[in-house]
């Protein structure tokens, strides 16, 4: 039995009719590509050193003529990922039940790494540096289905500066800000400069409006800066909806658990309606992102920052 890395170990059940067991190749021991290997199983995720007996073989995958086999001599030392090419991954390194070991769904993991680390703007090739996996690895993450193993996750976590729970999705139900305060934290206001900056990255901010019941209420929203000015998009009648024609404030803020620092923003300003058909195409064409709530909510709602100010949570040690 010969092997090469990326290629697929299946063992045959002993039952007649049972399920059998797979998983990827990662490690060889042997520069002929004899046994044993070091095997992620599809099932579990978990990295073993196998000696394959009669019941297994190796299924062999094509490999592009323009990626050449891996050298068989190369063992994963700091991340079996390393190295890594498209070629090479397998159908275990994007998990074969279309879900990773962690049970998070099929890109999710990707998708955050991908946020995360054009929120901390680092190039692909910066993070893949970071965290001594190759560029073309990363990129395959970001872009498919996988199931990085867990030494992988925690080197990409340690160089988004972020954590393995956050990059696999854990405690995404739990409010933040539940992590350790810092033992030396500094509070320090932010400039109408800094403000604005941190405003223009979009996403979702908070309005405080009277209900229309009467009562106070803050409402998360999707929001844009166009121009110096905030920009939503709701229904008449709604909560948001009641911010038209009054002073109210908008509210932003980013928590970062790991680091035990955050920032906030208090936007306070007159909010009206945008009623002019030009003015609302194009904001409706420079829109990041539809509201998550979804429906027709075609009303936009502009807030005039008359005052802007800001706190910002970092260490002491910061300079």
């Amino acid at each position: 039995m010969r092997a090469h890395l990326g290629d697929q170990l299946v063992i045959r059940s002993q039952r007649t009719g049972g399920p059998g067991r797979d998983g990827e190749i990662i490690g060889l021991r042997h520069e002929d590509g004899t046994p044993p290997y070091d095997v992620r199983w599809s099932d579990t995720g978990d990295v073993t050193l196998v000696y394959p007996g009669p019941d297994a073989h190796v299924h062999h995958l094509e490999h592009h003529p323009s990626q050449p086999r891996r050298d068989p001599s190369h063992r994963p030392r700091t991340s079996e990922a390393a190295a890594w090419t498209p070629s090479a991954a397998g159908p275990s390194a994007v998990g074969l039940s279309g879900v990773g070991p962690s049970g998070v769904g099929p890109g999710d993991i990707g998708r955050r790494i991908a946020e995360e680390r054009r929120r901390r703007k680092l190039t692909r090739e910066e993070t893949a540096r970071r965290a001594r996996v190759s560029p073309e690895y990363l990129r395959y993450l970001e872009e498919h289905p996988s199931a990085p193993t867990a030494s992988t996750l925690i080197r990409l976590s340690d160089a988004l500066g972020t954590s393995v729970a956050a990059l696999r999705g854990g405690g995404a139900d739990s409010p933040p800000g539940q992590g350790t305060a810092l033992q030396h934290p500094r509070l320090r206001d932010l400039a109408p400069e800094e403000c604005r900056a941190l405003l223009a990255g979009h996403g979702v901010g908070r309005v405080a409006v009277t209900s229309p019941d009467g009562g106070p209420a803050v409402v998360p929203v999707n929001y844009d800066l166009v121009d110096d000015t905030i920009v939503f998009r709701t229904t008449p009648g709604s909560a948001p909806a009641e911010a038209v024609g009054r002073d109210v404030a908008f509210e932003v803020d980013h928590i970062d658990e790991a680091q035990s620092q955050g920032w906030s923003v208090l936007a306070v300003g007159p909010a009206t309606v945008v009623t002019d058909p030009d003015s609302v195409r194009e904001l409706s064409r420079r829109a990041h992102t539809p509201p998550w709530a979804g429906g027709g909510r075609e009303l936009w709602v502009s807030i005039r920052p008359t005052r802007l100010t800001g706190r910002r949570i970092t260490s002491a040690d910061d300079r």
